[in-house]
């Protein structure tokens, strides 16, 4: 799934100035530390100290038990990375990366312990937060970066009860007075969140502070200020994100619903923004969702947690349906009786919001009831699989076409500008062109994209084609060389991920046979000869193996074009 170096696109310029203006941002860190760790800057967080969280919001995040299981045995496991302890304490131990520790400061460890309950959790939990307040009760970095800080806030809302009824009372004012002095640091530096989800979260953070805390009516005010600021850079007017990443989605979602619940609770009036936003987000999520409930894999996400997605939209009173198309997002849903079909036909999201986007240009996954068949490989979710991010944001490993083994958009390669901007996806189409239609063969969808054009002189237009009963996808691939193309002849591959759950074998006629797991059989066919290959899947925590059809041929100086079928065999 590697792509070709030959025709990496050239850094826009925009990135240099993003890069410098970090550089610049980085150069003062040491300064800035300093600064807020001393003793009159910490005098600005002092004022009303409240006595109780007034509310504590559910929190749908998934809570297993076996992780509470592993950290009453001295286990911390965050981001696919474990680390013991044994006789010290786990702040006292040196990180794996800077992931885990920021997952160990954002007592990511809490909602585990509180789902477990009994005595053992309950002593670890508040072991851990007063170490915590021993070592970094003052300014630290990364315990005290914005977006770290909010993830603690909100885990200690919804989970303070579990913490804080029965406490010491002299350990409980402790924990009132670090949340009074976060919650007002907070105010101060949540616009310095990294941008996207991170920043979002530290708006949603600083809302809920005022909400559950009751100690600062304009925080609560400038929060929601900050959060609809953010709801209007991130949340698109179809409800999708602006990362285009169908579980980043859910992730602001699971937040917008948080402070909306805390609102209510405490007698507030949620803004006209937040609700407008809840109403779109939800028939949006409901729109990535296959029949196993879970999310399909665009741009960087996973499958997600299926029972903390029901959880969440059985919270939203419209009950709004997905539409088929979500123009500002860029992607057409085709349903059809058990079948559906998604298909990503937009360009990549704007270079800021880049930091996990894929280059997927009119990529396709396939399912039928509660089972995928065809399927994008994925994404690195954890550090153990980090090795694998840069070939599954690549075109190939995207249900699509290649043209000679090269990604339509490129990830920035290791070096100092990646050090700075993180693993942005640049380059890629501009312009994707849509048009649906209802044939009498059933809804059509014609798409195309420029993702080539620039390097190859070529545009990729793809057709897909679900039966009236979703019976059948047809599709078509076709190469369009545009004027000013070269002679030369371009290889290019169509390939088709199939999930691992799936079983592939090849007919006596040169068919594909798809078994799934229910027993249904589906066919693949196609005017070109068609191989099986290895291929990946990473829709959750491990990386399994799986196959997939491949198409190959050429192009040159007239139009090409592949026209294949997924039919389910046997049916009336």
């Amino acid at each position: 799934m590697a792509a070709s170096s030959a025709h990496r696109p050239r850094l826009p310029l925009s990135l240099f100035f993003e890069a410098a203006a970090v550089a610049f941002w980085r150069a003062g860190v040491g300064l800035r530390r300093w600064r807020r760790s001393t003793w009159l800057y910490r005098r600005f967080l002092k004022g009303t100290l409240a006595d109780r969280i007034a509310f504590h919001p559910y929190d749908a995040l998934p809570r297993r038990l076996e992780d509470a299981d592993a950290l009453l045995r001295g286990k911390f496991r965050f981001n696919g990375e474990t680390v013991e302890v044994a006789d010290r304490s786990i702040f006292d131990l040196p990180a794996p990366s800077r992931e885990w520790a920021e997952a160990l400061h954002g007592f990511a460890w809490l909602p585990p312990l509180s789902a477990a309950g009994g005595e053992p959790a309950r002593t670890l939990a508040t072991n851990l937060i007063s170490q915590w307040l021993k070592r970094h009760g003052k300014y630290t970095e990364p315990a005290w970066l914005p977006h770290v800080m909010a993830r603690r806030l909100v885990h200690i809302f919804g989970h303070g009860r579990f913490i804080l009824s029965n406490s010491d009372m002299l350990w409980r004012s402790k924990v009132f007075v670090t949340l009074r002095e976060q919650s007002r640091m907070l105010a101060r530096i949540a616009d310095e969140a990294p941008d996207g989800l991170p920043r979002f979260e530290a708006a949603a953070a600083l809302a809920l502070s005022g909400a559950c805390l009751l100690d600062s009516p304009r925080r609560l005010e400038a929060g929601l200020a900050r959060l609809g600021e953010e709801i209007a850079r991130q949340i698109l007017p179809d409800g999708g994100h602006i990362s285009r990443s169908p579980e980043a989605l859910v992730h602001a979602y699971r937040y917008v619903v948080m402070v909306m619940d805390a609102l209510a609770a405490t007698g507030h009036d949620a803004p006209q923004t937040l609700r407008s936003a809840h109403d779109r987000m939800a028939p949006m999520i409901r729109f990535f969702r296959h029949g196993d409930g879970a999310l399909a894999l665009f741009n960087g996400g996973s499958e997600g947690d299926a029972r903390m997605i029901s959880g969440l939209l059985s919270r939203d009173e419209v009950r709004g349906q997905p539409f088929s198309h979500a123009r500002h997002s860029g992607y057409q849903r085709l349903a059809a009786a058990r079948t559906l079909a998604l298909l990503d036909c937009g360009p990549p999201p704007p270079s800021i919001f880049a930091a996990n986007a894929h280059a997927g240009s009119l990529a396709f996954e396939l399912s039928a009831a509660a089972q995928r068949i065809v399927v994008n490989c994925g994404s690195a979710t954890s550090s153990g699989q980090r090795n694998w991010e840069r070939a599954l944001r690549t075109t190939a490993a995207h249900s699509t076409l290649t043209l000679e083994d090269t990604s339509t958009a490129t990830v920035l390669a290791d070096g100092w500008m990646r050090n700075l901007l993180g693993a942005r996806l640049y380059g890629g189409g501009t312009a994707v062109d849509v048009r649906r239609t209802d044939t009498p063969n059933g809804v059509s969808i014609e798409a195309r994209h420029d993702g080539y054009l620039h390097a190859f002189g070529i545009i990729h237009e793809r057709v897909l084609t679900m039966s009236p009963q979703g019976l059948a996808l047809t599709g078509a691939d076709r190469l369009l060389p545009q004027k000013g193309h070269g002679t030369k002849s371009l290889s290019f591959a169509v390939r088709f991920h199939i999930h691992p759950d799936v079983r592939v074998s090849t007919s006596q006629s040169g068919d594909v046979i798809l078994k799934l797991p229910s027993g249904e059989g589906w066919r693949f066919r196609s005017g070109a000869p068609v191989s099986i290959e290895e291929s990946v899947y990473l829709g959750g925590d491990t990386v399994r193996r799986c196959e997939q059809l491949v198409l190959t041929g050429s192009v040159k100086n007239t139009q090409a074009e592949v026209a294949w079928i997924f039919e389910q065999i046997g049916a009336a």
